[in-house]
């Protein structure tokens, strides 16, 4: 082969292996630009504990197990957290030092109990108590939104139903009895109404639908503006009970959790103030830790709050104290709380049922004598 020949074919292939290069760094970046909107759900960690307890159980290496995970996870962010925290692992950083730089993924109750197995070399145990706290977390989070997810459609199917009458079918009902030149009744004329502004002013009504919206989500993102939402849910007769219950049961189940794995009190309350959603919750947690700093027993402190935990909670928290058995007796009253959340949650379409029945008979039954009352008119009058 020439001499000039090789060399342009060495060239070439330079050329492409330049823009291949170039290529898989510019896909890199997309993706890496992608993984920041993505997450992990907890189902994914909730696999990631599990499996990790049973690797280092069976005797495997700490970064082996870790490897091992993160090429089987499925979710790409998974993938990318587990690989880095492996290789920290390898390096020889300790799996809680690894995993601090990923706080927002795995969260501080998370890594502070992975702490506390590691200086008292008991992982395996941190871990499937880590594991336990999880999978009621998520069997919790799963019911109440499994209940939630009929009544979020028949509402979103109601209202996508009446803007279908109102737009399409009541105006070419109206323009028939329009004809007639009839003077219409009162409910009709509301009824022609509230459609022609639909129809008249449908931007105007979809921009205002947005910005409130958007306005609410704002308001919800603003700390005093979610005390003043939370602090409204929690006076709502059938919602508060609810609510109320779920909280005590993330309370009593955390602290257990955490208390287990020999966890300073203290720091506990702590902990468990930043894992529960509810800001009421979340203070008062706050406000009792430094109040067991100072010397307070937890059932005293936990007396001030009779809004938020029920004289049972109180009572079983200080039986917990005087036998010294307070974790054990709060994984008791976390099992209470989180029965009585599965049962509201199974009971609850069959109550909701009925009034999402009797509002759409109202709205369906209001549409129908607005549309059938001039109708009956003109009947008579000929």
């Amino acid at each position: 082969m020439p001499v000039n020949l090789q060399q342009k074919n060495v060239g070439e292939k330079d050329q492409e292996d330049k823009k291949d290069e170039e290529l898989g760094s510019t896909m890199d970046k997309i993706n890496n630009f992608l993984l920041r909107f993505s997450r992990i759900p907890l189902k994914e960690k909730l696999i990631f504990v599990q499996h990790l307890g049973i690797m280092l159980k069976a005797g495997l290496p700490m970064s082996g197990a870790l490897k091992t995970l993160s090429e089987q996870s499925d979710n790409k962010l998974m993938q990318k957290v587990l690989k880095k925290i492996a290789d920290d692992v390898t390096g020889g950083v300790s799996l809680t030092d690894s995993l601090k730089p990923h706080k927002k993924i795995f969260g501080e109750l998370f890594i502070n109990m992975v702490e506390s197995g590691e200086i008292s070399g008991k992982l395996e145990e941190v871990l499937a108590q880590l594991f336990i706290q999880m999978k009621k977390q998520y069997q919790l989070i799963s019911k109440v939104r499994g209940a939630l997810t009929y009544p979020v459609v028949i509402i979103f199917a109601m209202m996508g139903i009446g803007g279908f009458m109102m737009i399409v079918v009541i105006p070419k009902i109206m323009d028939m009895l329009s004809s007639f030149e009839a003077e219409l009744p009162l409910p009709t004329k509301i009824l022609i109404s509230i459609s022609s502004g639909i129809i008249n002013n449908g931007l105007l009504v979809v921009v205002g639908l947005t910005v409130f919206i958007l306005g609410f989500i704002q308001i919800l993102r603003n700390p005093k503006g979610k005390y003043f939402f939370q602090s409204l849910i929690l006076k709502m007769p059938v919602v508060a009970p609810i609510v109320k219950k779920i909280n005590i049961a993330r309370f009593a189940r955390t602290v257990s959790s955490l208390l287990k794995t020999d966890i300073m009190i203290i720091k506990t309350f702590q902990i468990t103030a930043d894992v529960l959603g509810n800001l009421h919750y979340r203070y008062a947690l706050k406000e009792m830790s430094e109040k067991i700093k100072k010397g307070g027993q937890i059932n005293e402190v936990i007396k001030n709050y009779p809004k938020l935990f029920p004289p049972v909670v109180v009572q079983m928290i200080l039986v917990g104290e005087q036998t010294g058995q307070i974790d054990n007796i709060l994984e008791e009253l976390a099992d209470f709380y989180e029965d009585e959340v599965d049962q509201i949650m199974n009971n609850l379409p069959s109550i909701i049922e009925p009034i999402l029945i009797l509002i759409l008979g109202i709205g369906v039954g209001a549409m129908a004598v607005a549309i059938i009352m001039p109708m009956y008119s003109l009947t008579s009058a000929i």
